[in-house]
């Protein structure tokens, strides 16, 4: 397993500065790292262990960056719910909890330790492994149109407020002057724990849902993401591809990732489509007669946060 290595992990726990923590587990992991939990644990070349695991971000007494992973995963879950509630807490975790310290950090963290030099890669002496790096968020890739899902799950109410509902059912007719629904960051404000989307600028591919009046998307890309979202019912995908978390009232937030495509739905409501070779499009997916049911059997096994 990498990061083992005894010296990297003194290193990075003598004097660790804590800056921020995530969560690495089936139901709720950094999708910047994968479109599931296997592929977010190799891509720390960490084993997908079923409890999951919590990462560590700080920064040594020499200001280098540090990824610390710890099997200690209700440790970082309260950490992380008391910084959301405004309240301190110091995370510190034990020695003995200490599976991995990797150099680099693999997501973007806006704040540094007082005190210390300005974050940077640790020498090589200290670790000759590449460092982890966060994504590139001035192209569009897999790990930007996962971020795009992210916020879009964050600030639903933002995004659903510009879809015109009529719009879905209007008879089949070539879209002119539909609503936009932007994905250039322009419609989404950034700032920590959101994303923008950057994009051309274009409104989105089809015009809301690119749906027809026979319920039926007209855009290739939107029928290829249902129809693979389709076969996860009956061939199960690898763990944490489909996760279901909280949503207000009776409704879940619906969170499903493919090979080039993510998918962002309210149980109770539409969804909104990313695709890989649609650089910064947001498409919204009106209910009609077979979205409710897909989003319920979806909901039904997907991964829940325990």
């Amino acid at each position: 397993m990498a990061g083992t290595d005894e010296d990297a992990v003194a290193a990075a726990d003598d004097a660790l500065y804590v800056l921020t923590a995530a969560l690495l587990t089936p139901a709720k992991f950094p999708s910047v790292l994968g479109d599931d939990y296997p592929e977010a644990c190799a891509a720390l070349g960490l084993a997908p262990l079923a409890d999951g695991y919590g990462l560590v971000l700080g920064q040594d007494g020499e200001g280098a960056r540090w990824t610390v992973v710890i099997d200690d995963v209700s440790l970082v879950a309260v950490a992380i719910a008391s910084w959301d509630c405004g309240m301190e807490y110091e995370l510190s975790p034990d020695e003995r909890t200490v599976v991995a310290a990797l150099p680099g950090w693999p997501l973007a963290v806006a704040v540094a330790a007082p005190g210390v030099p300005a974050p940077h890669d640790p020498h090589p002496d200290a670790d000759d492994r590449p460092p982890l790096t966060p994504p590139d968020t001035s192209v569009w890739g897999p790990a930007q149109r996962r971020l795009g899902a992210d916020e879009i799950a964050l600030q639903w109410g933002m995004w659903r407020e510009q879809v015109d509902d009529s719009a879905f059912v209007a008879p089949a007719a070539p879209e002119t002057g539909s609503p936009e629904t932007r994905g250039d960051g322009s419609s989404a404000p950034s700032g920590e724990g959101s994303s923008e989307i950057p994009g051309d600028g274009g409104e989105a591919v089809g015009g809301p849902g690119g749906r027809g009046g026979a319920g039926q998307p007209r855009h290739s890309g939107i029928r290829r993401v249902l129809a693979e979202a389709r076969t996860y019912i009956d061939s199960p995908p690898p763990l944490g591809r489909v996760r279901s978390s909280f949503a207000p009232g009776d409704a879940r937030t619906l969170r499903a990732d493919g090979p080039g495509w993510s998918l962002v739905a309210r149980t109770d409501d539409i969804a909104f489509v990313l695709l890989d070779d649609e650089p910064g499009e947001v498409l919204p997916v009106g209910r009609g007669p077979e979205l409710p049911g897909l989003l319920a059997a979806l909901d039904k096994m997907a991964v829940r946060p325990n």
